[in-house]
């Protein structure tokens, strides 16, 4: 693994490191999703119980409420209530209702005298196994109350760890002494949203009282005293409520998490069913049953939101609790569950990060999404088998954003990559070819392409010689400004620089995409190339001379080499003839030369015929041009001069007349058009052959 590989590693584990602190902070949104995918595991697999519980609820309901009046009902009402389920045979009755304030509608208390129903409701509560219920209230005091039941502690004392009740809505101290019970009839401890967990205790001073459905329980079996187990390693925490032989494992704060089921509407009986005249038909839905009674009308305000998405009365939730209780039924969500969702957490980060290092974005997304089903699987498995609440959405979020941090850390990376190879590609490409190539990815096709190219071949005269004279890294520096200025030209003009070799440039045009006028634009390159040197040469101690030969012709074009290692060039005979006339340049005494096929493509530029040259493995000469100047030099009357004079002296050199006045002539007309011509002409006399062969051709 490479220094990238390492960087990758590094901020793939600092990515995780930071996501791992945060779990542990548990920020409430993190909170929120957790317990909301509890909800939806609760809502695709509803509690089950297998059999018929005894459980009934007296449901104050809207038809209730239509026939009788409405609430809050007399006492005397309250009192036929409790009267007739004890006489039903009920096993406890217990109020999921409040009355913290007297009977104002009880004729003692609206006439001054007569009857006290408040009196009467707490005689019928003293007849039968009744438990009242008392509820939060902030605008109550702190509430002394002493709870019914007795209560037996085991472990470290725990009593810290209990919701303080603080401020409560308690019942008449009359209706309290008369009752067998006392419990807590809140669900949690902000008493808003929805009910996920309900307190089984709860701290009022140094008191502890039970929750309603638990203290129900109690009075059902008959049970004097609760006990309360707390942690062995003095950690002042719950582990255990102990109802008589009932055992309720709690969390750490005593509270137990609702495990929700779709109540079958028979475990409601209205309560105008059990005030009308026939009320004894009941007996069979009420004997041996622990009787909830609560209220469902809307008008009443205890409605609230059970994990199964739906509104649900408040009083069902203790019956939930209670069935819970019965059946043995808990979802567990122990203190090491936290610490076991952030080690999957971290494990499963690291293999994502792994996998986008060594297989790339593609497949870490498929790790990605594999690591997410089995996170998901495994939760789901243990909610479903093991009723074990394992939180899989801050590890499916965590994975994502891992995922995200990684795709973009290698997409910067890639980028960076990109844009220095564009930048290095501009080096051989002009920019707005590149451009042309990165938005049209067709361009560049596999493969070999045979088209018409221009072909340039760059030497530098005399370079052994001037290595041999001069330190490695001066000649190393002497090099790279040459080919900066060289391939600039080339670049300019659309060309693509194929090699730098040694001492040489090999470039073309019309490749990777088509060049208009491609002939015309290596002519361009080379002038180009020659101005620059002229300007390097201002400042170098040893002025430095190259060779410049041009061929224009079909050539094969495309990715050359194999599947691991290849490279974008052409090959053909029109590469090779570029670099053999290149090689010419000395024989023909000029910088510059192209091949009559090159010529014949830019007639408006300074061309001059240089004969036929005999190329290397070449089995016919080569007609070639020398380039003296662009269009405007072409233009003009110097060089329309030395064309004429020139024209004559290849007519005396074909026929072998004399040439001695007409190269004269040819002399004087250079040096009007460019001095280098001097040489080109004092070497005419050593080729008349090349020029004879042309004649004959």
């Amino acid at each position: 693994m490479g220094r990238r590989g390492w960087l990758a590693l590094l901020f793939g584990l600092a990515v995780i490191a930071g996501l791992t602190l945060v779990r542990a902070a548990d920020p409430y949104a993190l909170a929120v999703a957790r317990e909301t995918t509890f909800d939806v595991f609760q809502q695709l697999r509803p509690r089950e119980v297998p059999q018929e519980l005894p459980i009934r609820i007296i449901d104050i309901d809207e038809p209730s409420l239509a026939e009788l009046g409405q609430w809050p009902w007399p006492r005397s009402t309250m009192a036929i209530i409790a009267e007739r389920l004890t006489e039903l045979g009920a096993a406890t009755i217990a109020f999921d209702l409040l009355f913290s304030e007297p009977d104002r509608l009880s004729p003692s208390s609206v006439a001054g005298g007569g009857e006290d129903y408040d009196a009467r409701f707490a005689a019928a509560l003293a007849r039968g196994p009744t438990v009242l219920s008392l509820a939060q209230s902030s605008r109550a005091a702190a509430t002394n109350l002493a709870p019914k039941s007795g209560l037996a502690m085991t472990g470290s004392d725990p009593l810290g760890m209990l919701p303080e009740l603080g401020g409560a809505a308690e019942p008449l101290p009359a209706l309290t002494e008369a009752a067998q019970g006392l419990g807590v009839a809140s669900l949690d401890r902000n008493g808003a949203g929805v009910a996920r967990r309900l307190p089984m205790l709860w701290r009022s001073g140094n008191s502890v009282l039970p929750t309603l459905s638990a203290e129900a329980l109690r009075v059902a079996l008959g049970v004097s005293t609760l006990v309360v187990i707390g942690d062995s390693a003095d950690a002042g925490t719950v582990e255990q409520l102990r109802i008589g032989d009932v055992s309720v494992p709690t969390g750490p704060s005593g509270d137990i998490w609702l495990y929700y089921r779709h109540l079958p509407p028979d475990i409601y009986v209205s309560a105008r069913d059990l005030l009308s005249d026939d009320y004894q038909d009941l007996a069979p839905l009420v004997s041996g049953q622990i009787v909830l009674v609560g209220a469902s009308a809307s008008g009443l305000l205890d409605i609230r939101a059970s994990a199964l998405g739906v509104a649900v009365p408040g009083v069902s939730i203790h019956a939930q609790a209670l069935e819970q209780m019965l059946t043995g039924t808990y979802l567990v969500r122990a203190d090491w569950v936290g610490g076991l969702e952030m080690a999957i957490f971290a494990l499963a980060g690291l293999l994502i990060v792994l996998a986008v290092i060594f297989t790339g974005p593609i497949a870490g997304l498929i790790v990605s999404l594999a690591i997410g089903g089995v996170l998901l699987g495994a939760s789901w498995w243990a909610f479903s088998v093991p009723r074990l609440l394992i939180d899989p959405s801050f590890a499916l979020l965590g994975a994502l954003l891992i995922y995200a941090a990684m795709a973009f850390f290698r997409f910067a990376v890639t980028d960076a990559d990109r844009r220095r190879i564009r930048r290095a590609f501009a080096h051989y490409v002009e920019p707005s070819l590149l451009t042309r190539i990165e938005t049209d990815s067709r361009l560049l096709r596999l493969g070999g392409d045979v088209r018409e190219l221009t072909v340039m071949f760059c030497d530098v005269r005399n370079f052994s010689a001037l290595a041999e004279r001069t330190e490695p890294s001066a000649v190393v520096a002497i090099l790279n400004r040459l080919f900066a200025a060289l391939g600039a030209a080339i670049v300019e003009q659309h060309g693509t620089i194929d090699k730098f070799m040694g001492d040489a440039v090999m470039a073309f045009w019309n490749a990777p995409v088509e060049v208009e006028r491609h002939a015309e634009r290596a002519c361009r390159a080379a002038l180009e190339m020659r101005d620059a040197l002229d300007r390097l040469n201002a400042s170098e101690r040893e002025p430095i001379s190259i060779g410049i030969g041009i061929a224009t012709g079909p050539a094969l074009v495309g990715n050359m080499g194999f599947e691991q290692r290849f490279d974008y060039s052409c090959i053909g005979d029109t590469v090779n003839v570029a670099s053999r006339i290149e090689g010419m340049c000395r024989h023909v005494g000029h910088d510059i030369l192209v091949t009559g096929q090159t010529a014949s493509a830019v007639p408006h530029l300074a061309l001059l015929p240089a004969g036929a040259v005999e190329l290397k493995g070449m089995s016919e000469r080569e007609q070639v041009h020398i380039l003296v100047g662009d269009a405007i030099t072409a233009q003009g009357a110097a060089f329309a001069a030395l064309t004429q004079a020139h024209g004559r002296l290849l007519a005396d050199l074909a026929t072998g007349a004399d040439h001695a006045q007409s190269l004269d002539v040819c002399r004087r007309a250079a040096i009007a058009v460019d001095s280098r011509l001097g040489r080109f002409y004092a070497a005419c006399v050593e080729r008349a052959g090349d020029f004879r062969d042309v004649s004959a051709a």
